[in-house]
């Protein structure tokens, strides 16, 4: 699938700020799924410096600083990228992640947005038997983490905790994939969190902002994307910036400022524009 992004951050002050420090992850990945054919990031006022490095996890990140007083602050990214079909999940019993464990501590622990705690009890799921399929596992916990969670914008923020989400069950993709999060490191499932774009045509939720799933590591097959906002595997439709821990590691835009005479309004604006996979018949 072809998919044009625009994603447009924007800042405004009351005052104006200056030295403003910027870091931008909004460039998608390349991988075996995906190809990026093209990036620009333009940002105004024009910065005084702009550069970049990956980070642990290897995501591609810029680094803007502005320095001349501003009111405004405009960071525009546009990507070309094309997506491929993935193959089907494969029948791999739950005991197989026990040779592969060892590989993946970072996305088996406590992280600072996914702490330890009892997560499959507090969300009603489970644990799987050591000859159950995980894969069809992972598929049944997305269905049942959608029918349980009701999507809705306002309800949560950036800062909402995993255990603010779980007495009320509402939130949008950032929550749903905390909590899936939880739930899979506490049975000992690798999963990490990913930040990306949707392309949606109007029959998904989540594409009017950055979005947000989980890539689980299933053995002999890799990294496999569940996406229990939509209930669906992360296939041709899911463009992925990057992964980490949780939202903090792959959060689109942070920085800091002087001035700006208090607390900035931000608005985000996302475009996902391109040519749907064909239907498989």
């Amino acid at each position: 699938m072809r998919a044009d992004i625009r994603h447009i951050t924007e800042y405004r002050y009351a005052e104006p700020a200056w030295d403003s420090f910027n870091e931008v992850r909004l460039s998608p990945e390349v991988s075996a799924r995906q190809d990026l054919r093209s990036f620009h990031l333009a940002v105004r006022p024009e910065p005084s410096l702009v550069s970049t490095h990956r980070d642990y996890f290897g995501s591609l990140i810029h680094h803007v600083h502005v320095h001349e007083p501003h009111q405004v602050l405009r960071i525009e990214a546009q990507a070309l990228v094309i997506t491929r079909p993935l193959p089907g999940l494969e029948t791999v019993p739950f005991s197989a992640l026990d040779e592969l464990r060892g590989e993946v501590t970072e996305f088996l622990v406590s992280s600072p947005r996914v702490p330890s705690g009892r997560w499959p009890e507090v969300f009603g799921v489970r644990a799987p038997q050591p000859h159950e399929d995980l894969s069809a596992f992972m598929v049944a916990l997305t269905t049942q983490l959608h029918r349980q969670f009701t999507y809705h914008p306002g309800a949560t923020s950036v800062s909402t905790t995993l255990e603010q989400f779980a007495r009320d069950l509402r939130g949008v993709c950032q929550d749903y994939t905390h909590a899936m999060l939880g739930i899979c490191r506490t049975l000992g499932i690798p999963a990490r969190y990913v930040s990306g774009y949707l392309y949606s045509g109007g029959e998904m939720i989540g594409a009017d902002a950055t979005h947000a799933w989980v890539e689980v590591l299933i053995p002999g097959q890799g990294w496999v994307g569940f996406d229990p906002t939509n209930d669906m595997l992360a296939g041709e439709k899911h463009i992925k910036i990057g992964h980490g821990r949780d939202y903090p590691d792959v959060s689109p835009v942070r920085g800091t400022y002087y001035g700006g005479g208090g607390e900035a309004s931000l608005n985000v604006e996302v475009r996902v524009y391109g040519d749907p996979p064909a239907r498989q018949e």
